[in-house]
C-alpha cells in the first residue's frame, strides 16, 4: 500500500464501503484461496503478478469473474490472454508516483468484443486515453515538444498535464526543471506512440530503449514475442554492448516448471527470428531460475543491465 497502487485501489474500496484484503507478500495459492473464501470482486497487480497467477498450479477457472487492474509496466498480450481465459476481467492503466496514480486507462470499446481473443489482448495492452483527473495526454518530440503523428508508429516521449501532477521534487529544483515544462507538461521519460483513435501505447522506458546500429529498438516488443513461447515463464530484454552494432538485445528468460526438455539459446533466437525484424532479434539469451524483482513485482532491469555489461562486448560481425 506504500506505492501509487495503494493510493488508488484500497482508498477507493474503503470509500465504496467495501472490504480490503491485504497481503504481506504475493503468493498465487493464497490469492486463489482468498478469492474463493471471501468472494473477491476486485484486485490489482503488476503484469508480473498476472503472469504468476496464470502459471500457478491453482489456476482453475474462477467461479465468478474478478475485475483486476494492472499497471506498472506494459503487459505482454500473451499474459493478458492467459489471465482472461481463467475468468479475470483485466483493466489496464498507466500512471506514475508523480501523477498521484493512474491518469490513463484503456477504456474498452464495445465493438472490440467481436474481435478474436488474441486481437482483444493486443488492444488491451495499450495504455489508452486520459481519465477525469488528467487534462491532457500527448506524445511529443522530446527536443522541440511538437506532437508526433498519430499513426501508431511515430515514437516520442509521453507527456502529461493535469491537476494531479506533482508541483516538483522536494529540495531538487534541478530534477524538477528537467521534467516539468513552463507550460505545465510533465515529461515522463517513457517512449510511446499515439494511435489514430487517440489511444496511447508505451513502447519502452527511454533508458531501456536499445540503440542497435542506429535503430531504436523497443525491449517491450521483443519481450512480448518471448512471452508467446510455450516454454517461457518470464522474460526481460536489456542492451548488451556490442563491438559492431554499439548495442544488441540481450534476453533474460525463466522457463516454466515441469518441462521435460528446455529449448536452447539457438532455438530461442530462431523462434524470435521468425517473428521479429532481424535487428530486433536477441543476440544473447541468458537463462535464470528467477528474474530479480522489486517488492511490488516489477522486474529490476538495472540489475539485468549490470549482468549484461559484466559479460563484456559481444561480437556479432561474424553473424552478418
Amino acid at each position: 500500500m506504500f506505492q501509487a497502487n495503494g493510493w488508488c485501489l484500497p482508498w477507493s474500496i474503503a470509500a465504496a464501503g467495501g472490504t480490503n484484503i491485504c497481503l504481506r507478500k504475493f503468493d498465487a495459492s493464497t490469492i486463489y484461496a482468498l478469492i474463493r473464501k471471501y468472494g473477491v470482486t476486485h484486485m490489482c497487480g503488476a503484469p508480473v503478478i498476472l503472469n504468476m497467477l496464470s502459471n500457478s498450479p491453482d489456476n482453475k477457472p474462477l467461479q465468478n469473474p474478478v475485475q483486476i487492474l494492472t499497471a506498472g509496466a506494459p503487459p505482454p498480450a500473451a499474459i493478458l490472454l492467459r489471465t482472461e481465459s481463467m475468468g479475470f476481467i483485466v483493466s489496464h492503466g498507466y500512471g506514475l508516483t508523480e501523477t498521484a496514480g493512474i491518469l490513463v486507462s484503456c477504456a474498452w470499446k464495445p465493438h472490440w468484443n467481436l474481435l478474436p481473443a488474441a486481437e482483444r489482448a493486443r488492444l488491451k495492452a495499450r495504455q489508452g486515453v486520459k481519465v477525469g483527473a488528467s487534462t491532457e495526454v500527448d506524445v511529443v518530440d522530446p527536443v522541440n515538444g511538437v506532437s508526433v503523428k498519430r499513426d501508431g508508429s511515430s515514437m516520442g516521449e509521453i507527456v502529461l498535464r493535469g491537476g494531479s501532477i506533482m508541483l516538483g521534487y522536494l529540495k531538487d529544483p534541478h530534477g524538477t526543471r528537467k521534467c516539468l515544462s513552463e507550460e505545465g507538461w510533465f515529461y515522463t521519460g517513457d517512449v510511446g506512440v499515439m494511435h489514430p483513435d487517440g489511444y496511447l501505447e508505451i513502447k519502452d522506458r527511454s533508458k531501456d530503449v536499445i540503440i542497435s546500429g542506429g535503430e531504436n529498438l523497443s525491449s517491450v516488443e521483443v519481450e512480448s514475442v518471448l512471452y508467446t513461447h510455450p516454454a517461457i515463464n518470464e522474460a526481460a530484454v536489456v542492451a548488451r554492448p556490442d563491438e559492431y552494432w554499439g548495442e544488441t538485445p540481450c534476453a533474460f528468460v525463466c522457463f516454466k516448471t515441469g518441462l521435460t526438455t528446455k529449448p536452447s539459446e539457438k532455438e530461442i533466437i530462431e523462434y524470435c527470428r521468425a517473428k521479429l525484424p532481424h535487428y530486433m532479434v536477441p543476440k544473447t539469451v541468458v537463462f535464470l531460475d528467477e528474474l530479480p524483482k522489486t517488492s511490488t513485482g516489477k522486474i529490476q532491469k538495472f540489475v539485468l543491465r549490470q549482468i549484461a555489461n559484466s559479460m563484456g562486448k559481444s561480437s556479432t560481425l561474424s553473424r552478418l
